[in-house]
């Protein structure tokens, strides 16, 4: 009897695994047609214009080059983009933390309203965020007035950029970090407080190991965001040349200005750290699904 059983379960598994393959498997026309038209679209698209920009930013010679990158104006745009992002980037990331954690976490009123307002960014025209800037603080905007009286500028200065940039990049940490922090549910932490451990101790040891992966890629994420961005800076900069133009604008004004070579080689420059965001991006994927099999193997 129990020969006759084991022969059916696995007559059955067999079974399984043929329907299966039958309903996943394509005839092998498709997956190359497939796979042709992906490669057609990502050279189109991606490989050709990634080429022709360094190529382009190289067509003059090394010298000319470097000699773009070490420009007074384009150092400037350099450090700006830097400072940006450095400001923007850890804020956006204790944001992302406390409104996962209170999202995923906690029930209260107005949950779907704060999830609502958190993807914003992602609905709302960058351009539209730089205007509301100088709604608020430009000289005739709400605090425009006061903040005049005050000698303190916004609007066309550094902390206009660094809020236009956080404005844009807010969503990309908690979003990454909200559905890891559901799907993982609130038992581990539950435990770590009964065996007596503090809130901090809870998050340190428990919650952070957890959302490691998740976390360093909504920050790499923000970060590639932060340093491109273009449209909200763009308003609230003022295009003030050596001052208020980060390296996206200090591209437009090379190129608006003929100077291809100059233009395509501070271009370049934001193409590697898009690759370098490529390779991190990857890395963390590889990382977490190399933890995710481990855990499932233990």
């Amino acid at each position: 009897m129990s020969a006759t059983t084991g022969h059916i379960s696995q007559y059955q598994k067999y079974n399984q695994r043929v329907s299966q393959n039958r309903a996943t498997s394509e005839a092998a026309w498709v997956r190359y047609a497939l796979i042709a038209v992906t490669l057609l679209f990502l050279s189109l698209f991606l490989f050709v214009p990634l080429v022709a920009v360094f190529a382009e930013a190289f067509s003059k010679g090394a010298d000319t080059y470097f000699a773009a990158l070490k420009e007074p104006d384009a150092l400037s745009a350099i450090k700006l983009t830097m400072i940006a992002a450095g400001i923007a980037v850890p804020l956006n990331l204790i944001f992302g933390v406390a409104a996962a954690w209170a999202i995923a976490k906690f029930e209260f009123k107005g949950k779907s309203l704060l999830i609502t307002l958190i993807d914003l960014p992602f609905a709302v025209s960058p351009v539209i965020a730089g205007l509301i800037y100088v709604l608020m603080f430009g000289l005739q905007g709400w605090f425009g007035e006061w903040l005049s009286d005050h000698d303190f500028k916004i609007i066309f200065a550094i902390p206009g950029i660094v809020l236009a940039t956080i404005f844009v990049t807010f969503p990309f940490v908690a979003r990454e970090l909200i559905p890891l922090m559901q799907a993982q549910g609130k038992e581990e932490e539950e435990a770590a407080l009964v065996l007596g451990a503090s809130g901090w101790q809870m998050f340190w040891r428990v919650t952070l190991p957890n959302i490691k992966w998740g976390l360093l890629y909504g920050v790499i994420l923000c970060n590639a965001r932060a340093m491109g961005e273009f449209g909200a800076v763009s308003v609230v900069s003022g295009h003030i040349r050596g001052l208020t133009n980060t390296m996206p604008l200090h591209v437009e004004i090379l190129y608006n200005e003929y100077n291809y070579a100059a233009a395509f080689a501070v271009a370049s420059l934001l193409a590697l750290l898009a690759l370098l965001t490529l390779a991190l991006k990857t890395y963390v994927e590889w990382q977490s699904a190399k933890d995710a099999i481990e855990i499932e193997q233990e």
